[in-house]
C-alpha cells in the first residue's frame, strides 16, 4: 500500500469535486456515502500504509514539478507524516459522520460536505508532500477552506467578517513562510525533506543571529499565523462562527496543527538556531497563559474552547522551543482527540439546547444529555491533565522538558495548567451541573442522535487511552528528529515534578467549584485584554481607514500632481509647437511654394501640352544651334 499513498488525498478530492459539480442534484444519503466514505477510505489506506511501512521512510514521486527548486509532485510517508495522516483521516471521518446529524436540517448541505472534503484533501497534501513547495500548496489550500467554512453562514455578517479575518491574518504569516522557504532553499540547495538534513549538516550551530536564524524565524512567523500564536492568534476564536463540526476540524485535526507540523518537519534547521528556539519557547509560553486567562471568564461555550485551543497550541510551541519535538507532536496527537471531543460535545449541547451557546442559560443538563455529559467529562479530565487520561501524559512531558531547559517557561506552563483545569471545570459546572437556568417553556433539552453520540464515544475512548503509549510514540518518532538530550533528572525531582503537575490540575478543578473571577480583572478578561480593539484602532480604523485617507491625500497631491503636471507641461509644449508650426513651418512652406511658383512662371508658357508647339521649339532650337555654329566658323 505504500506505493499508493498518493491516493490518500485523492479520495476526498474526488468527493469535493463531485459535491461542487453535481452535489445539488444528489439526495442527502448519497452525499453522506460519498463524503464520509471518501475520508474513511483515506483512513483505511493510511492505516494499511503505515502498518506496511514499519516506520521506515517511503517516497513516491509522480513527476518533477519545478526542477530548479527540486520540487516534485511527490509524497513522503515517514513516522511524522504517518502520525499526521492517521489523525487527519481518523478524526476527520468521525467529524464527517457527526456532521451528518448536526447539519441534517441546514441549507447548503452538499456544499458544506464539499468544503469539508476539500479541507481534508489540502491538509493531507500539506503533511504528505515531500517538499516545502507542495507543503505550501496545502498550506494555502487549508487557508482557503477555512475562509469558506468559517463564513459558511454567509447571510450572517459576523460569519463573513470572521472568514475574512482568518484569511487576511494568515496572509500576514504566509509572507514569512515564503521568505523562510526561499532562504532555506538557498542554504540547502533543495526543498526536499529527505535532502535538507544532509545539506544542513555542514553548517555550525549559530550562537549569534545569522542567516540560518533569519530563515528559521521567518518560518516561525508563518507558523504563528496558521497555529494561532501571539500576535496572530486573533482569527482562531472568531472561527467559532462556522458550524461546530468546522470548529472541531480546524481546532483539532487540520489547520491549526499545520504550524506545529511545519516546525517539527524543519527540526534540522531549528536545531541549528538556539536563539530562534528560545523565541519560540517564549512566544508559546506567553500565548499559553495569555489565552488561558481569557478563557477563565468567557460565557460562550465554544469561545471557551477556542481560547483553550490557542493555549494548548502554546504548550506545543513551548515543547518545540525547548527542543522536545516529539513531545510537541505527542501533545498534538492527544489534543486532537480531546479537543475534537470537546468541540463536538459542545455542538451536541447546542443542538440539544436549540442553538443556545450561552452557558449562563444552561445548567443541569446532565440528566437530559447523559451521553454528551459523560463523554465531555472524559474530555475535560484529559485536557485538565488528570492522571490516566491522554492529556496528562503529554502535558507532563512538556512541563518536565521545560523544567530541564528553562525554569521560567516551566513556571508559566504550570500556572497555565492550573488555569486550564479551572476554566474547563467551570464550563462543565455551568453546563451540566447546578440549577437549570433555561426557559422550560421554549427550550426542551434532549440527547443528540446516534450519528453524533457514537463519534463522541469513540473520541472519549481515545482521550482516555492514547496517552498510555507515550514511550512507544517517542521511539516511533525518534528517527525523524535530531537527538535531544536534556539534562539528567533524578528520581526524586521527577516524582516531585509529577506531584506538582497533578496538584495543579486538581487545584484548578477545586477552585472552579468555589470561585468566579470578578471585578475589574474579569471585565478586562471578558473583553480579551482589548487586543481586538487595539488591532481595530491601529490597523482597521487606523492603517486601513486613516492610513487610506493619508494615502488618498498623497495620491491626490503627489501622484496626481505629478501626472497632471506632466499633462500641463505637455499642453504648454503642445501650444508652443502649434505656434511654431503655424508661423515658422507653415511660413517656410508658403515661401518655398511662392518661390517655386515664381520660378516656374516662364516655364508654364512653354509647357502647353501640344505636339506641334514642341516640334516648333525643336526646329527653332536646331536653327539657333546651326546659326551659332556657322558664325563661329
Amino acid at each position: 500500500m505504500v506505493d499508493l499513498i498518493w491516493l490518500i488525498p485523492i479520495f476526498p478530492l474526488c468527493g469535493a469535486i463531485l459535491m461542487l459539480l453535481i452535489g445539488k442534484r444528489l439526495p442527502k444519503a448519497a452525499v453522506n456515502v460519498i463524503c464520509v466514505g471518501s475520508v474513511f477510505l483515506s483512513f483505511l489506506l493510511s492505516l494499511g500504509a503505515v502498518i506496511e511501512a514499519h516506520g521506515q521512510p517511503h517516497e513516491v514521486i509522480l513527476y518533477t514539478w519545478l526542477p530548479m527548486l527540486k520540487a516534485d509532485i511527490g509524497y513522503l510517508l515517514d513516522p511524522l507524516s504517518s502520525v499526521m495522516i492517521l489523525v487527519i483521516t481518523g478524526i476527520g471521518t468521525l467529524i464527517h459522520l457527526y456532521s451528518t446529524g448536526y447539519m441534517a436540517h441546514e441549507g447548503g448541505y452538499y456544499r458544506f460536505f464539499g468544503y469539508l472534503n476539500l479541507f481534508v484533501f489540502f491538509m493531507l497534501t500539506l503533511v504528505l508532500g515531500n517538499n516545502y513547495v507542495l507543503l505550501f500548496v496545502g498550506w494555502e489550500g487549508v487557508g482557503l477552506c477555512s475562509y469558506l467554512l468559517i463564513g459558511f453562514y454567509f447571510h450572517k455578517k459576523s460569519a463573513g467578517d470572521a472568514g475574512k479575518k482568518a484569511f487576511i491574518v494568515n496572509r500576514v504569516g504566509d509572507w514569512g513562510f515564503i521568505i523562510g522557504m526561499l532562504l532555506l532553499w538557498k542554504l540547502a540547495g533543495s526543498v526536499r525533506f529527505t535532502e535538507i538534513p544532509a545539506a544542513l549538516h555542514h553548517y555550525q550551530v549559530e550562537t549569534s543571529f545569522g542567516i540560518l536564524s533569519i530563515a528559521a524565524l521567518c518560518m516561525f512567523i508563518g507558523a504563528t499565523g496558521k497555529s494561532a500564536q501571539f500576535p496572530l492568534y486573533v482569527w482562531l476564536p472568531d472561527a467559532m462562527e462556522g458550524p461546530t463540526p468546522v470548529s472541531a476540524l480546524i481546532h483539532a485535526a487540520t489547520m491549526v496543527t499545520a504550524g506545529v507540523y511545519m516546525i517539527a518537519r524543519s527540526s534540522a534547521l531549528f536545531h541549528l538556531t538556539p536563539i530562534t528556539l528560545s523565541i519560540i519557547a517564549g512566544v508559546g509560553a506567553f500565548t499559553a497563559i495569555f489565552a488561558a486567562s481569557i478563557g477563565l471568564v468567557q460565557n460562550d461555550i465554544k469561545r471557551v474552547l477556542a481560547y483553550s485551543t490557542v493555549s494548548q497550541l502554546g504548550f506545543m510551541f513551548m515543547a518545540l522551543g525547548v527542543g522536545a519535538y516529539w513531545v510537541a507532536v505527542f501533545h498534538l496527537f492527544t489534543h486532537a482527540f480531546f479537543k475534537a471531543l470537546l468541540f463536538l460535545g459542545s455542538g451536541s449541547v447546542i443542538h440539544g439546547m436549540h442553538h443556545e451557546q450561552d452557558m449562563r442559560k444552561m445548567g443541569g443538563l446532565r440528566k437530559y444529555m447523559p451521553y454528551t455529559h459523560a463523554t465531555m467529562l472524559i474530555g475535560t479530565l484529559a485536557i485538565a491533565g488528570i492522571p490516566g487520561f491522554a492529556g496528562f501524559f503529554s502535558k507532563e512531558e512538556i512541563l518536565t522538558n521545560a523544567f530541564l531547559t528553562s525554569k521560567a517557561v516551566y513556571a508559566v506552563g504550570l500556572i497555565t495548567a492550573l488555569m486550564t483545569a479551572f476554566y474547563m471545570w467551570r464550563l462543565m459546572r455551568m453546563t451540566f451541573y447546578g440549577e437549570e437556568r433555561f426557559d422550560h417553556h421554549h427550550v426542551h433539552p434532549h440527547e443528540s442522535p446516534w450519528t453524533m453520540t457514537v463519534p463522541l464515544m469513540l473520541l472519549a475512548a481515545g482521550s482516555a487511552l492514547v496517552g498510555w503509549g507515550h514511550h512507544a510514540f517517542e521511539h516511533f518518532l525518534a528517527p525523524v528528529f535530531p537527538v535531544h538530550e536534556p539534562h539528567a533528572l533524578d528520581a526524586t525531582t521527577g516524582y516531585a515534578l509529577l506531584a506538582v503537575a497533578i496538584s495543579a490540575g486538581l487545584l484548578g478543578i477545586f477552585l472552579a467549584t468555589r470561585f468566579e473571577v470578578k471585578g475589574a480583572i474579569a471585565k478586562v478578561l471578558l473583553n480579551k485584554w482589548y487586543v481586538d480593539e487595539i488591532y481595530d484602532f491601529l490597523f482597521v480604523n487606523g492603517l486601513c481607514k486613516k492610513g487610506g485617507s493619508l494615502l488618498s491625500t498623497f495620491d491626490r497631491t503627489v501622484v496626481d500632481g505629478a501626472v497632471n503636471g506632466a499633462a500641463s507641461l505637455t499642453r504648454s509644449e503642445s501650444k508652443m509647437l502649434m505656434w511654431w508650426d503655424k508661423w515658422i513651418i507653415d511660413g517656410a512652406v508658403r515661401l518655398s511654394s511662392a518661390l517655386v511658383q515664381f520660378s516656374s512662371y516662364p516655364t508654364r508658357f512653354v509647357q502647353t501640352g501640344q505636339v506641334q508647339t514642341y516640334a516648333l521649339f525643336v526646329v527653332v532650337g536646331v536653327l539657333v544651334m546651326f546659326g551659332i555654329y556657322v558664325t563661329r566658323s
